[in-house]
């Protein structure tokens, strides 16, 4: 035993020389690797930003700038005029957040079931639930939409809605956290009278909250972006969402791409303003437990 402290001790002592010995080139050349995949990231939403401020005839011009040589702020007024878009991004707004809403309630209650309850088939019942994760979302797109016709559902909010209160990502991420909570605060729980409702809501849920948020950001991401549903389910311009009516602007023969581009500038403010709030959340989501593959 006191072998094994000894060595203990001069492991943790030698660590911090291993960790001195290292090269500052090596230092620099990560540094510099890691620069540049984040510039690389950044150039996009630095085209697009600069593509919003331009003319559509200097959009295009070679060699391109990255600067406008006169910034054509008119164009965040004038897309207000020729579209739809506070309604556009009212809908969407009201669709993503929604659906993040009853992602959180249906995946968490189901997570629970499959985490904690003992019942026959749990475990079948579990792989049936993954296997929709290998099902292509297109392959089920036909079927939904016939279903949300039949029931009369086009040109509401009940279509954009209903069909994606459900998700197995969102069920698996949730139970592999409860599955890190340990057992005995439920028994606990138990013994002092509480039901398996009030365990669920006030155990369980506060401790998943990290794993909840990772969710909750990456639902209101996907339906903030979701085209091709709201595409087929809505005809109506006052239902349509925001990728919807973007697209709208691109004609067969000509689009204006300044204003391509202010759009897609306004659409992604809200994405920014959620991921600030909830980004904290989103990491201790992801790294504490989410995926931990117990």
């Amino acid at each position: 035993m006191t072998e094994a402290l000894r060595r203990s001790a001069e492991e943790t002592v030698r660590q911090p020389s291993r960790r001195r010995s290292r090269s500052p080139v090596i230092d620099w050349l990560v540094f510099l690797a890691l620069l540049a995949g984040a510039l690389s990231m950044c150039a996009p939403f630095l085209w697009m930003i600069s593509s919003s401020l331009k003319v559509p005839t200097e959009i295009f011009r070679y060699p391109p700038a990255l600067l406008p040589e006169h910034a054509q702020w008119p164009n965040y007024t004038r897309i207000f005029t020729l579209i739809p878009f506070g309604r556009l991004m009212l809908n969407s707004l009201l669709v993503s957040l929604a659906v993040t809403a009853l992602q959180l309630l249906v995946c968490s209650m189901a997570a629970y079931a499959f985490a904690r309850l003992r019942f026959r088939g749990r475990e079948v019942l579990f792989l049936l639930y993954l296997s929709a994760l290998m099902v292509p979302s297109q392959v089920t797109l036909i079927p939904n939409f016939i279903l949300v016709r039949n029931l009369g559902w086009i040109d509401t909010y009940a279509a954009l809605i209903l069909p994606f209160a459900f998700s197995s990502f969102g069920t698996f991420l949730l139970r592999q956290s409860f599955l890190t909570v340990p057992k005995e605060l439920e028994e606990a729980a138990r013994i002092d009278g509480a039901s398996y409702a009030q365990t669920f809501w006030r155990i369980m849920v506060p401790l998943a909250r990290p794993a909840l948020g990772a969710l909750g950001i990456f639902t209101f991401i996907a339906q903030w972006n979701n085209f091709l549903w709201p595409l087929i389910t809505t005809t109506k311009p006052q239902m349509q969402t925001l990728t919807v009516g973007l697209a709208g602007l691109r004609g067969q023969y000509n689009t204006d791409w300044a204003l391509l581009m202010t759009g897609s500038v306004l659409a992604i403010l809200p994405i920014f303003v959620v991921f600030a709030i909830g980004n904290r959340s989103f990491i201790q989501g992801i790294t504490s437990g989410g995926f931990g593959g117990r």
